[in-house]
């Protein structure tokens, strides 16, 4: 079966989208056709200074896609807003994404160097790059002690994650989000989100033979040893395609070292899926380039947006003010909390709750790594996309639910690499910086301690019963076992049923809504889109019938 990767120039044109630049602040351009200009015209309108739209999103990441896409359907146009650009026309290399062994100014959000999660080998800075400075595909925003990748571009963290669509233990979610029902997430809308998502698995036989995930049967093993069950994880990547990179059938992508700065193939991201559909109802507009940056009440009911358009060199070329009766914060746990920070924090909407910022966490992340035996290599080859967690959440001092992650170097390495997520009861504070006009986390590096203690016993368990110890060399200069200042899971800020009401609403502000990781308080135990989109389904399906649907504009 073959798969389309990227919006045809049909599908593209006919949804809503305009792609000229001039339109969206540098976003593609296609070429000079009447179609194109006619799109371009439409989408400058439609986002235009001064403009009123039905519903503007915030955002392209997963509860923002799903939002966009349900609000269409239900006959409500949409604005979506996306400090990111588009990804998809190829550069002179041919190639839309770099590589992680090549990176390039693609990699990373306006740096001059980019900023990898493993930061040496053998403590030599060989690891990243200087890059010139560029609207790259991955940011990495610094808090002191604690750091955060996010996606950017059209599809958010879509573009950049590992892709593993895992849902969380039922009792796990029901004690995380108390005023939401399981039975009916797990029920109806995990499934619609997998579903939408394209989420599937890599095939077992082929996976037990394959030299690209010799590095996952080795974590297995060594796991065993410790009594440590392991299970297979679904993947937004398309295994089937994967299995032609291998026969040399098609292009590689996985199997070429592309993963945290994109995929040239294979990864079905939000601009092959959710966003897709939106754009093919025709009520969808996405202006890339625009970051909002403060909100207001409008007089007439609703809300009025301040934003900035900007080029690819980072310089500001217009700021705009757009009105709407719905608005939809889905920027994710950072761009959302601080929109609403602002407004609180400046009087522009002055009587937002006291439980914006709070309850932030990393989702227990904690990164490491162990050297294996030479009689245990993990591979020269290695496919970049993860199947494997190594699962002890039951243990009940230190749960763990660790991620076998690859270490693609092309070259025999013996590292055996993980992404831990634990149960970290620590919980962060975002506080608004009026002088600097930014948000700040409050968030102490012992604050991690929990996570790294829980890391610590079980891979120490699983040291034991290998005779392995840890690699030191990865995380910087300093001899480290464990990464714990930084997260690609942020969590929290506005949160369910505390700083909203149990489906996103902000109390006291009608038609205000938050449709992202910023509802899920600090922890879920495994990685969180999938519960945000599934969750996403949920709020914008009572929301539509309850607020949206009436005036169907």
């Amino acid at each position: 079966m073959s798969v389309q990767y990227g919006p045809s120039r049909r599908r593209v044109l006919g949804g809503g989208i305009a792609l000229g630049a001039a339109a969206l602040g540098g976003g593609v351009l296609l070429g000079g056709s009447g179609a194109e200009a006619s799109e371009a015209a439409e989408a400058a309108e439609v986002a235009r200074d001064g403009a009123f739209v039905p519903a503007v999103v915030v955002g392209t990441g997963y509860g923002a896609a799903v939002t966009a896409l349900r609000l269409a359907e239900a006959g409500v146009r949409v604005l979506m807003l996306e400090m990111g650009r588009w990804w998809n026309r190829p550069a002179e290399d041919g190639r839309v994404f770099c590589g992680m062994l090549d990176p390039d100014r693609r990699s990373s959000w306006f740096r001059t160097r980019t900023a990898a999660p493993l930061g040496s080998f053998l403590w030599l800075d060989v690891v990243d790059r200087n890059i010139e400075p560029y609207p790259g595909v991955l940011d990495r925003v610094d808090f002191g002690s604690m750091a955060v990748y996010a996606g950017r571009g059209v599809g958010g963290g879509s573009l950049v994650n590992g892709g593993m669509a895992v849902a969380p233990r039922r009792d796990y979610l029901q004690r995380v989000l108390p005023r939401v029902d399981a039975g009916e997430m797990y029920r109806r809308y995990y499934p619609r989100a997998r579903a939408m998502l394209r989420a599937n698995g890599v095939d077992r036989t082929w996976f037990e033979g394959t030299e690209w995930y010799r590095y996952s049967r080795v974590a297995r093993e060594q796991a065993a040893r410790a009594g440590v069950r392991s299970v297979f994880l679904d993947n937004i990547y398309d295994f089937r395609y994967m299995r032609k990179e291998a026969d040399g059938t098609a292009p590689r992508s996985a199997l070429a070292g592309e993963l945290i700065y994109g995929n040239n193939h294979g990864r079905m991201s939000l601009d092959k899926t959710y966003l897709a559909a939106a754009l093919r109802t025709g009520r969808v507009t996405i202006a890339t380039l625009h970051r909002a940056r403060s909100v207001r009440r409008r007089r007439a009911g609703g809300y009025v947006l301040t934003v900035e358009r900007s080029d690819e060199t980072g310089r500001r070329t217009a700021v705009k003010e757009i009105g709407c009766r719905y608005l939809f914060l889905g920027a994710g746990s950072l761009g959302s909390t601080e929109l609403l920070l602002r407004a609180r924090e400046t009087g522009t909407l002055p009587d937002l709750g006291p439980e914006i910022g709070r309850c932030w966490g990393p989702n227990g992340n904690v990164m490491a790594a162990r050297a294996n035996h030479p009689s245990d290599p993990t591979g020269c080859h290695q496919s970049t996309v993860p199947v494997l967690g190594l699962d002890a959440w039951d243990d009940p001092r230190h749960p763990v639910f660790a991620e076998v992650t690859p270490v693609p170097a092309g070259i025999e390495t013996w590292i055996s690499l993980y992404i831990a997520i634990t149960r970290n009861p620590e919980r962060g504070t975002f506080v608004y910086d009026r002088a600097a006009d930014r948000m700040r986390l409050r968030w102490a590096p012992d604050q991690s301690r929990p996570a790294v203690d829980a890391a610590r016993s079980f891979f120490d368990r699983v040291n034991r019963a290998n005779r392995t110890d840890y690699r030191y060399d990865l995380f910087g200069p300093r001899a480290k076992a464990f990464a714990d200042d930084f997260t690609y899971h942020p969590l929290g800020g506005c949160v369910l049923g505390r700083a909203t009401d149990p489906y996103g609403r902000i109390p006291g502000h009608p038609g205000l809504y938050v449709t992202d990781g910023a509802l899920i308080p600090g922890s879920l135990g495994v990685n969180p889109f999938l519960t945000i989109t599934a969750l996403a389904e949920r709020n914008v399906e009572r929301i539509v019938r309850q607020d949206v649907a009436p005036s169907r504009s």
